[in-house]
C-alpha cells in the first residue's frame, strides 16, 4: 500500500497546521498553570465525587486511583500536569519529539475524560490520534524530520562501534 500521500509535502502542510494548532492548545493550557500555580487536588476531589449515584460520570476504579494515589500526591500530579501540558505544547509546535508528545497529550486527555471532564478533551484526543496515524507525515515540517534520522544514524554508529567479537 502506497502511503506517500500522507507523508509527502502537500499532506505535511495539513499535518503541520493541525499539529501546531494542537500544540498551541496545550501550551496555552499549561502556561497558565505553570505561571499562576496549579493545584489539581480540587479537580481530583471533584472527580471522585462524580463516581457516585445511579449514572456515575467516573468509574469506581478510576475514583479509587485518584483517592488512593493521586490525591495523596497532589503536588506531584499538579506539577506533572502543568509542565506536561507546556512540554507537549512546545514539542508539537516545533515538531520535536512529536510522537512522544502526541502520546503524552492523548494520555492526559484520556485521564481528563476518565475524571469526568468533557470540555475540549474529545477534540484534542481525536486530533492527537489522527496525527499518530499520520506517522512521519505529522512532522514532515518539523524538527523531527531531521532529528530522527540523525539520532538513528548516531545510534547505528554507536552499536556498530560496540560490537563484541567472540572467538
Amino acid at each position: 500500500m502506497n502511503t506517500t500521500w500522507k507523508n509527502g509535502p502537500v499532506a505535511g502542510v495539513v499535518w503541520a497546521l493541525l499539529r501546531i494548532w494542537l500544540g498551541v492548545q496545550w501550551l496555552q493550557a499549561g502556561w497558565h498553570k505553570v505561571m499562576d500555580g496549579f493545584d489539581a487536588s480540587g479537580f481530583m476531589k471533584g472527580a471522585i465525587a462524580k463516581a457516585t449515584g445511579e449514572h456515575p460520570a467516573v468509574q469506581g476504579w478510576y475514583a479509587a486511583f485518584l483517592e488512593n494515589v493521586a490525591v495523596p500526591n497532589a503536588g506531584l500530579f499538579s506539577f506533572l500536569v502543568a509542565w506536561g501540558e507546556v512540554l507537549v505544547g512546545i514539542g508539537l509546535i516545533l515538531g520535536a519529539a512529536t510522537i512522544p508528545a502526541l502520546l503524552a497529550g492523548a494520555f492526559m486527555n484520556l485521564n481528563f475524560l476518565l475524571a469526568g471532564t468533557t470540555s475540549t478533551n474529545p477534540i484534542l484526543y481525536t486530533v492527537a490520534i489522527i496525527l499518530l496515524f499520520a506517522g512521519t507525515g505529522a512532522y514532515y515540517y518539523g524538527v523531527d524530520r531531521f532529528a530522527v534520522p540523525f539520532i538513528k544514524e548516531r545510534i547505528g554508529k554507536g552499536a556498530a562501534n560496540n560490537k563484541v567479537i567472540v572467538h
